[in-house]
C-alpha cells in the first residue's frame, strides 16, 4: 500500500515568460523549487529575449490570464502570491480582481517596468493602475530604485533618501514595503523593509558585474518563505541571503557579460552559511 506524500507549500507567481531562463517565471519557479515550494503559474506575457535584448512581447489575453489565477485558486491552497511583468493598466486590474476574494492570501508586488537590458516593460497608464488597484492590496511591494522614482515620481540619490522613499511608498496603501539600494554608489548594497515595526536594514558586500533576474529571484524567494509561514522579516532577510548566494554562482549563459543565477546551487542552506550578509539596525521609530 502507497503513502501519501506531504504537499508541499503552493505559491503562485503571476508574472511574464523570459525565453533565456534568466527572469519572469523561469527565475519564479526555480526559487520556489530551492525552498521546497511547489510553483504554480498565471503566465501575463510571453517575451522573446536572452542576455543581450527583448525583442517581442505579446501581452496574454486579460480572460486567460484571470482564468489562470482562478484555475489554480480552485484547485490548490496556495500560501502566497507574487505577481511580476504585468505590462498594462488592462492586466493590472484584471489581476487585482482575480485576488479581491483572496485577501487572506499574502500577496507580494514586484513592479516590474524595465528589463535589465533596458527594454520597457510597461505601457501607458501602468503605474497609475499599480497605485489604485495592486498596492493597497499588496502586503509587500519590492522596487528597486528606479522602479520606486516611478512611482512616486521623486529621485533618490542617498541612503537617508531610500528611507524616505520606503516611507512615502508605504502611504500608498502597501503593508510593507522593501526598497532596493543596489542602484545607489558604494561598495555595500543596502536594503530597507519598512513595516509596523519600523525600518529593518540589510546590507552586504556588492557584487561586481551585472545580473538578470535579481528582483524576481528576490521576490519570488519572499514569496516561498512566507508560504511556508515564516515572518516577513525572516523572508525577507533568507530571501537577501539567497540572491546574494545565488547571484555569486551565477554564470553567463549568452554572448554577453549578463550573468543569470545560480538559484538550485543557492539553495537556502547554502545562502544561510553566507557570512558576508548582516543584519544592521533591527527596527527604528519611523514611521
Amino acid at each position: 500500500m502507497s503513502l501519501r506524500r506531504p504537499v508541499p507549500p503552493i505559491a503562485l507567481t503571476i508574472a511574464g515568460s523570459d525565453s533565456g531562463g534568466g527572469a519572469g517565471i523561469q527565475a519564479d519557479l526555480r526559487s520556489f523549487a530551492a525552498f521546497g515550494v511547489h510553483g504554480a503559474t498565471a503566465i501575463t506575457a510571453v517575451t522573446a529575449q536572452n542576455t543581450r535584448a527583448v525583442t517581442a512581447i505579446q501581452m496574454q489575453p486579460v480572460r486567460c490570464i484571470r482564468a489562470q489565477i482562478d484555475a489554480v485558486f480552485d484547485d490548490f491552497r496556495v500560501g502566497a502570491v507574487k505577481t511580476g511583468m504585468l505590462g498594462t493598466a488592462r492586466v493590472v486590474r484584471a489581476v487585482a480582481a482575480g485576488l479581491a476574494a483572496r485577501r487572506h492570501v499574502p500577496l507580494v508586488v514586484d513592479p516590474v517596468l524595465v528589463a535589465t537590458s533596458g527594454a520597457a516593460l510597461a505601457r501607458d497608464g501602468l503605474v497609475e493602475a499599480m497605485r489604485r488597484h495592486l498596492l493597497p492590496r499588496a502586503d509587500l511591494v519590492t522596487p528597486n530604485l528606479p522602479e520606486a522614482e516611478q512611482l512616486l515620481g521623486q529621485r533618490i540619490r542617498t541612503r537617508a533618501d531610500l528611507l524616505d522613499a520606503a516611507l512615502r511608498l508605504r502611504e500608498l496603501g502597501a503593508r510593507a514595503v522593501l526598497l532596493k539600494g543596489g542602484h545607489l554608489a558604494g561598495r555595500s548594497v543596502h536594503d530597507v523593509l519598512v513595516d509596523d515595526a519600523g525600518a529593518h536594514w540589510f546590507s552586504h558586500p556588492r557584487l561586481a558585474g551585472e545580473a538578470h533576474g535579481t528582483g524576481c529571484t528576490l521576490a519570488a524567494s519572499i514569496v516561498a518563505g512566507l508560504a511556508r509561514g515564516e515572518s516577513l522579516v525572516d523572508a525577507v532577510r533568507v530571501a537577501i541571503e539567497f540572491v546574494h548566494a545565488a547571484l555569486e554562482r551565477g554564470y553567463r549563459p549568452g554572448h554577453a557579460p549578463l550573468r543569470v543565477l545560480d538559484h538550485l546551487g543557492a539553495r537556502p542552506e547554502a545562502a544561510g552559511s553566507q557570512a558576508s550578509l548582516r543584519r544592521e539596525g533591527a527596527r527604528s521609530g519611523h514611521r
